[in-house]
């Protein structure tokens, strides 16, 4: 998408929203039907509307009103993205717009489902999945609007409630998203209350949510203390935690679309999402024809000088990531260390040492160092100690099936992309499911509708088997 055609959305976009936010905060305090300032409140809708959701509603039926709503949620995508960077001032529109779009047509449903049924001499078993029924949904800051809508597609396909707790500089975008989902949703005759969201983002309301009593799971997306605090809160749990992937570029590669697809799944949403790729580890022999295309293709290399003032702009005193400038695009940040380069430069590239903290810490921002290594053994090592054992993501561009297949086993993280850019591995050009929830840290991985049902077992003796 050209930079002038985003502009002009952008535009468009935020003149339609200006009575829209009005609306949205004066929600706060007449409770619009998605939207409850009261945790208590919120669930108590949330409880009535899953039974009847479950009970009342066939799988065909579940199925049309989820199809319906995917095809309704389409002409939002524009404007979910443009108030999803507005918010949090952070993230590209553009790559919003992919995302909004990939959680809307990716997002598996209930055709997801199958029964599981098994006979013997004693007769006949039947597994299904069935609903956990009201889920505490806390979503980040990274992927507002797609996981609010991902989420949505997945819990209520699978037949239960969810209530939403937004990131704090999310709130807005997030209760838009949610708005616009029962707008369609109460259109069908479905029961108010099957998805709503917190209007006040806290801490308090958040464990408040997670703690209630009519909460049956949770599903937690966001940094350690979110996780831990759901993991902390005595009820099932899904919990995404952090990741720091690596890429490792060995002498086999083909180089050429190596450096396409390493700018476009680093430089993607200017590197929020948690499966980029966030340090490039290549094999000295190819490094430097890797860096002419890379250059060629959207990268700008920083050396001397200029890495250090990189480094005292967006590294803090104690070497974490400066807040201001996660998510924040490459030539912003170039610009505020006094180098203006073209709107077509995605990635500031730096060589790097492997202690260096840009390679420690998990940046978020289109920042990329490149550390050299001298074969694949030492990358491969590399790559296990810089991953801090996190286990979320890891990538490899090489043509060797050994040094693949190696990396893979060795890594063992719950997403492992091979020759593509990292965000294929959620449906973005690769074969797969669209997932926003990565589930590393409870290990359901990506998740899917099957994801947030729990198994029953239903038996039948002596009947039922017809051979």
């Amino acid at each position: 998408m050209r930079e002038q055609d985003i502009k002009q959305i952008v535009a468009k976009v935020l003149e339609e929203l200006k009575d829209q936010v009005g609306s949205l905060e004066k929600s706060r305090t007449n409770q619009a039907s998605y939207c409850y300032g009261d945790v208590d409140d919120a669930v108590e809708m949330a409880v009535k509307a899953q039974k009847i959701w479950q009970w009342e509603y066939s799988l065909e039926e579940k199925k049309r009103i989820i199809d319906g709503l995917k095809k309704f949620l389409l002409d939002y995508v524009e404007e979910l993205a443009v108030l999803a960077v507005e918010d949090t001032d952070m993230g590209r529109v553009d790559d919003k717009i992919a995302k909004n779009k990939l959680a809307i047509e990716k997002t598996p449903g209930p055709e997801f489902f199958t029964t599981k049924a098994t006979s013997g001499d004693n007769g006949l078993v039947l597994e299904e999945l069935s609903p956990f029924g009201v889920i505490a949904s806390i979503t980040p800051s990274t992927n507002p609007t797609a996981s609010v809508i991902n989420n949505t597609i997945c819990m209520i396909s699978g037949g239960n409630a969810v209530v939403f707790a937004p990131h704090p500089s999310a709130v807005k975008c997030s209760l838009r998203s949610c708005e616009l989902i029962n707008q369609y949703l109460t259109s069908q005759g479905v029961p108010t209350g099957l998805v709503s969201s917190l209007s006040i983002a806290t801490l308090e309301n958040a464990q408040k949510l997670m703690t209630h009593k009519d909460v049956r799971l949770i599903s937690a997306t966001g940094g350690p203390g979110v996780v831990k605090a759901a993991l902390s809160s005595g009820k099932p749990a899904i919990g995404a935690g952090p990741g720091n992937p690596p890429v490792i570029v060995d002498e086999t590669a083909h180089l050429e679309k190596t450096a396409k697809d390493v700018i476009a799944g680093c430089s993607f949403d200017n590197n929020l999402p948690c499966i980029a790729e966030k340090e490039l580890i290549v094999v000295n022999c190819v490094a430097d024809q890797l860096k002419r295309y890379m250059l060629e293709n959207g990268a700008f290399e920083l050396k001397g000088g200029d890495v250090e003032k990189l480094k005292k702009l967006v590294l803090t005193e104690d070497g974490k990531p400066n807040k201001s400038y996660v998510g924040k695009d490459a030539v912003r940040i170039l610009a505020d260390i006094g180098i203006k380069v073209p709107e077509s430069i995605r990635v500031i590239l730096v060589e790097a040492e492997e202690k260096d903290p840009l390679v420690q810490e998990e940046m978020l921002m289109p920042v990329l160092p490149m550390v050299r290594v001298s074969d694949f053994e030492e990358g491969l090592m590399m790559a296990l100690r810089v991953e801090h054992g996190f286990r979320h993501s890891a990538a490899i561009h090489s043509t060797n099936i050994d040094n693949m297949s190696r990396m893979a086993r060795a890594m063992e993280t719950t997403i492992f992309t091979k020759n593509a850019p990292s965000f294929a591995s959620i449906g973005f050009g690769g074969d797969c499911p669209t997932a926003f929830t990565i589930a590393t840290t409870t290990g359901q991985g990506p998740t899917t509708p099957l994801s947030f049902c729990r198994v029953r077992r239903c038996l039948l003796h002596g009947a039922f088997r017809i051979v």
